[in-house]
């Protein structure tokens, strides 16, 4: 499938990508993820190694469209729950 990031055209196939990745060490998520085979990596981490470009020339965006297209499982940023301020205990008389 061709696919555009950071406005270069690349030919990727979803096993093409599956053995870029195999023996890749993911690195720590903390934001959007795609699960390949078994393991979870940063969007960041797969568009720098299956496009070998620097991670500051594609956006996350462009690397989640093309690898749901693909049929990857993506995963966006968990939201955070704000926590809660405790509330002060009313003065006793």
């Amino acid at each position: 499938m061709r696919c555009v990031i950071a406005r270069f055209p690349f030919d990727l196939t979803k096993s093409g990508v599956l053995e870029t990745m195999k023996g890749v060490k993911p690195e720590p998520v903390t934001g959007q993820s795609v699960i390949i085979g078994r393991r979870h990596y940063p969007v960041k981490q797969v568009g720098a190694v299956i496009t070998r470009q620097d991670r500051r020339d594609f956006s996350a965006g462009e690397v989640l469209r093309s690898m749901a297209q693909l049929g990857f499982t993506c995963r966006t940023a968990p939201v955070p729950v704000p926590a809660s301020t405790p509330t002060p205990a009313p003065a006793a008389a």
